[in-house]
């Protein structure tokens, strides 16, 4: 007699990973990701005077915008890390599709920009930090994925 074996879980090729440490890692990211685009408005604006999502007279810290571009980088960041453990739990090869589908937010996130009205070195300036981002997020939260992926098999082994 042949057995069967279930179409999901560890037997389909699904790995166990320890969610604790994906989601400690995910906020982790959250934080650099923000910083990131903290780092990135001081250079353009405060470095070059080049405007960055907000006019210059927010000056170099820039006004509610600037905090406005840290939550939505942390938030992108979450958002990646929720995709990682959605994709952990369902998806054959989930790094893989997790890292085409990052890079291609990326790349929209860094062109997204010159779509918009602004000076051209607005627009450059803030593809460039989405870019930076972007990477960050990608690399961080892959890195804590194969983290997370081998804490969970060592929990089962």
């Amino acid at each position: 007699m042949t057995s069967v074996q279930p179409s999901y879980g560890p037997a389909a090729g699904r790995p166990q990973f320890s969610a604790q440490t994906l989601w400690a890692g995910g906020f982790a990211s959250a934080l650099v990701a923000a910083l990131i685009a903290l780092v990135g408005v001081l250079i353009f604006r405060g470095v070059f005077d080049i405007p960055v999502l907000a006019p210059e007279r927010d000056g170099v810290w820039g006004g509610s915008s600037t905090v406005g571009y840290m939550i939505a980088a942390a938030v992108g960041a979450l958002l990646a890390t929720g995709l990682a453990h959605l994709l952990l739990l369902s998806t054959p090869r989930a790094m893989r599709f997790f890292s085409w589908i990052v890079g291609l937010a990326t790349a929209a996130a860094a062109i997204a920009p010159f779509a918009t009205d602004a000076d051209m070195s607005s627009k450059v300036a803030t593809g460039i930090i989405n870019l930076v981002i972007g990477i960050a997020i990608l690399s961080l939260v892959s890195a804590v994925a194969r983290s997370a992926v081998a804490r969970g098999v060592n929990e089962l082994g």
